[in-house]
């Protein structure tokens, strides 16, 4: 028998297509923050967007409040709109990416996109966490994409992979620092031994805090993204109302000398965790211990941590805001969506199951508790505050106390688990019983 026939090679590159593909055209509805980031991803990596996704991305028009305002992106002459409709009513744009925020008239002009067959994709926290299976059950029943990556973790990939690579697991617990202000706030009290007043001033000044920071310091922005992650992770319907926002501003420098001490640090913290059939949804500032993979996420960085029942424990990390991040985020589902265009398919895991499955109250949370309790310092003072504690069994683990500078006393106290209604009703028997008695701060531990 002779010599096989030599296999002939392949090129070295292929051509990406035969023919020319028609551009998709895309339609952004503002250009603040985010849209400005993802008008410069999507415009500066366009050649390589064009490779990947095999046709052209192109911005046409982009919708402004005001478009003679100076913008910090060039754009081509023609692309501004005052007029959002003129972006929703095109009929050569395919993907309609709202970054307006805010509740409405967002709602509306992805109401009017899908109404129009267009695919939609946004990075509105509140919008979805107030009305995500309207949006979602809309854009399934009318066959289009909707896609919100950046509307979490800015440019931190989490909500793909937890409904693709993960979705085999069943998801037990999640955690997560997702609010880059308040992290940035904390970290700098932590380190510099400042008050929340204080740093707060400086993060305004700096850029990293708004100029009414309610949102964020009051913990509404990481409880709008508790609710899309646990509504995701969870396969559960979860209300707002359900969700518990708690903030940073009783946080001192006080207790984070008494972190230290105790080995802790503090980070305002989002959890979503299973509880015997039901589910628990909080934000609020939480005691880690400094060997917990959160404790060392400090300044504007996110991190979310998450515990599946096949995978075990996987941790995604990195700038969760800002223009370029998020940008990228949004930038990732308009080319996902644009390779289905091409391809006249849909994502498969658009479709979100539900189930009915309800929410712990706080008052039965059962969790470890920091708290700091001023008092007078005379006999008998602790063993009071201890009777209390014993009269609504709660389990004291550590405790101290140290002199003040007026005659008083501070006690510190570190509880064995128990209900969030147990603590809170030993700490009012004992303001009840001492008029001198407050309790400062209450913080609870994670571990």
């Amino acid at each position: 028998m002779g010599a096989p026939e030599a296999r002939r090679a392949l090129p070295s590159t292929l051509p990406m297509t035969q023919h020319p593909m028609k551009p998709i055209d895309i339609g952004i509805l503002g250009l603040g923050t985010v849209g400005s980031g993802t008008y410069r991803t999507l415009t500066e990596n366009a050649e390589a967007i064009e490779r990947r996704v095999g046709a052209p991305v192109r911005v046409k028009k982009i919708a402004v409040a005001h478009p003679d305002r100076p913008r910090p992106v060039t754009l081509e002459r023609g692309v501004l709109t005052g007029d959002p409709y003129e972006v929703i009513n095109d009929p050569e744009i395919s993907i309609i990416c709202e970054l307006i925020g805010g509740v409405q008239p967002a709602y509306t002009y992805i109401r009017q996109a899908f109404a129009r067959g267009k695919h939609v994709v946004t990075a509105n926290k509140e919008l979805l966490a107030k009305h995500g299976a309207e949006v979602l059950g809309e854009a399934e029943e009318r066959g289009l994409d909707c896609l919100f990556e950046g509307a979490v973790a800015g440019g931190i990939p989490v909500i793909g992979p937890l409904r693709m690579s993960l979705t085999g697991n069943r998801i037990e617990r999640i955690e997560g620092i997702v609010n880059g202000t308040t992290n940035y706030i904390l970290t700098r009290m932590a380190q510099e031994h400042k008050d929340f007043a204080e740093v707060l001033a400086d993060a305004q000044r700096l850029g990293y805090a708004e100029a009414d920071p309610s949102a964020d310091v009051d913990g509404w922005d990481a409880a709008y993204k508790m609710c899309i992650l646990a509504s995701i992770a969870m396969g559960a319907h979860v209300d707002l109302a359900e969700v518990h926002p708690e903030g940073i501003s009783k946080i001192t420098e006080r207790d984070f000398e008494f972190a230290h001490e105790l080995g802790f640090t503090i980070k305002l913290l989002g959890v979503a965790k299973r509880n015997n059939g039901r589910l628990e949804v909080r934000v609020h500032p939480a005691m880690l211990p400094k060997r917990h993979p959160l404790a060392s996420v400090d300044d504007v960085f996110n991190a979310v941590f998450v515990s599946g029942s096949s995978v075990g424990d996987v941790m995604f990390y990195g700038r969760g805001a800002g223009s370029m991040p998020t940008g990228s985020s949004v930038a990732g589902d308009v080319i996902e969506i644009s390779r289905n265009v091409i391809a006249g398919a849909r994502n498969c895991y658009q479709k979100l199951h539900f189930d009915p499955i309800p929410i712990v109250p706080l008052a039965d949370v059962v969790n470890r508790f920091y708290l700091r309790l001023r008092v007078s310092d005379r006999p008998k003072t602790l063993s009071s505050v201890a009777g209390a504690m014993g009269d609504h069994d709660v389990s004291i683990a550590r405790v101290a106390q140290h002199e003040m500078a007026d005659g008083d006393a501070e006690i510190v106290l570190i509880t064995h688990p128990t209900p969030e209604s147990n603590i809170r009703a030993a700490i009012a028997q004992i303001e009840a019983q001492d008029a001198d008695c407050a309790a400062l701060n209450v913080i609870r531990v994670e571990e």
